[in-house]
């Protein structure tokens, strides 16, 4: 094997390693990354004797240690990470229907669906059973953004 493609084979996987524990997740860079190494290391063994293969794997593992301890001190990945607090929150509006309102189903309740209130579209959620169109229904609770309607058979209600 060449001298540098050896050289080549060894800071590949040097690079691999280190890319897996400081940014990539999954391990499959990292298993590359130690079986480059790996043969790189063997190979150096075989080509030129126990003397500078030990060299070798000892270089190895220290610029591993040391490209970990540039990546994670010297705050390389901060101009990657989110650096701001997200304080928003999902479904800010305030409730249209308020608790004994009556509506009429638009899609299908299986539970949660589609449902009408004075003209208004709003999502909904069937407590005992699923609920098919056109039926009309009763608001029995609304726990934060959730609306809990049942049937009711009174044809009133109905469209």
């Amino acid at each position: 094997m060449n001298t540098t493609l050896l050289i080549i084979c060894l800071l590949l996987g040097i690079i691999l390693l280190t890319l897996e524990i400081v940014a990539l997740p999954g391990g499959v860079a990292g298993v590359f990354g130690v079986l480059l190494i790996g043969f790189g290391v063997w190979q150096t063994y075989a080509l030129f004797g126990n003397h500078i293969g030990t060299i070798v794997l000892l270089c190895a593992i220290a610029l591993c240690v040391l490209l970990m301890v540039l990546f994670l001190k010297r705050k390389t990945w901060s101009r990657f990470s989110l650096n701001e607090e997200i304080d928003s929150k999902v479904n800010q509006l305030e409730p249209t229907v308020k608790i004994g309102a009556h509506g009429t189903t638009i899609s299908r309740l299986a539970p949660t669906g589609k449902a009408l209130f004075d003209g208004q579209q709003v999502e909904v959620h069937a407590v005992n059973k699923f609920i098919d169109p056109d039926h009309p229904i009763e608001v029995v609770a609304i726990e934060g953004y959730r609306i809990d309607v049942v049937e009711i058979s009174d044809e009133r209600y109905a469209n």
